[in-house]
């Protein structure tokens, strides 16, 4: 099996789940044992500061939204730019933190983008497997400015986009694919 850590996963029409309908998740683990992974397009009505307020009791000026990273409850969790807080490298230069002690710099020191989830998308051994089998997940080698894109639109197109073009790519044999084909 090849690892999907670094991968987006883009949900298919295939997909029955409702929770992942229009999704984009960036896959940070996955091996035998079973694969998470973070939606990037579920904002919640909770903004950052909300959220460190909850947590700590401080006030901070943090108007970005928390997405909702999957169905699975757990600790809050973050996806950013900075190596020093870092748990796990998820592609080059994007990291993935759940400990406080890295996600409180974060919010309090870092210059670069992040962003926070509140829940995560779970598969046991072999789930994923099958559910990539039946058509129910479409894959892209993940970008760091896709990770950050903040306009769900934006990304959902951006990347469902660039799906589409690599299997009508693989698919009709050719080398290269213009923009848009209409011009062809």
């Amino acid at each position: 099996m090849q690892s999907l850590a670094g991968q987006f996963l883009i949900a298919s029409p295939y997909l029955p789940d409702p929770n992942f309908l229009r999704t984009v998740v960036l896959m940070v683990q996955h091996d035998d044992e079973g694969a998470l992974g973070l939606v990037l397009t579920r904002p919640i009505h909770l903004t950052v500061q909300e959220i460190w307020k909850n947590v700590s009791g401080e006030n901070i000026d943090a108007p970005e939204n928390v997405l909702q990273g999957g169905p699975v409850e757990g600790p809050l969790m973050a996806i950013h730019q900075e190596e020093k807080f870092a748990e796990l490298e998820v592609i080059p230069g994007v990291y993935f933190s759940s400990q406080r002690e890295n996600i409180e710099p974060l919010i309090h020191e870092s210059r670069s983008e992040f962003r926070l989830f509140l829940g995560y998308s779970g598969w046991g051994a072999q789930q994923l497997e099958a559910e990539l089998e039946v058509g129910g997940w479409l894959t892209l080698p993940a970008k760091k400015e896709q990770v950050f894109e903040t306009n769900n639109d934006i990304l959902w197109k951006s990347v469902s986009g660039e799906v589409g073009s690599n299997i009508m790519r693989e698919s009709l044999n050719l080398k290269r694919m213009p923009q848009d084909p209409n011009v062809n």
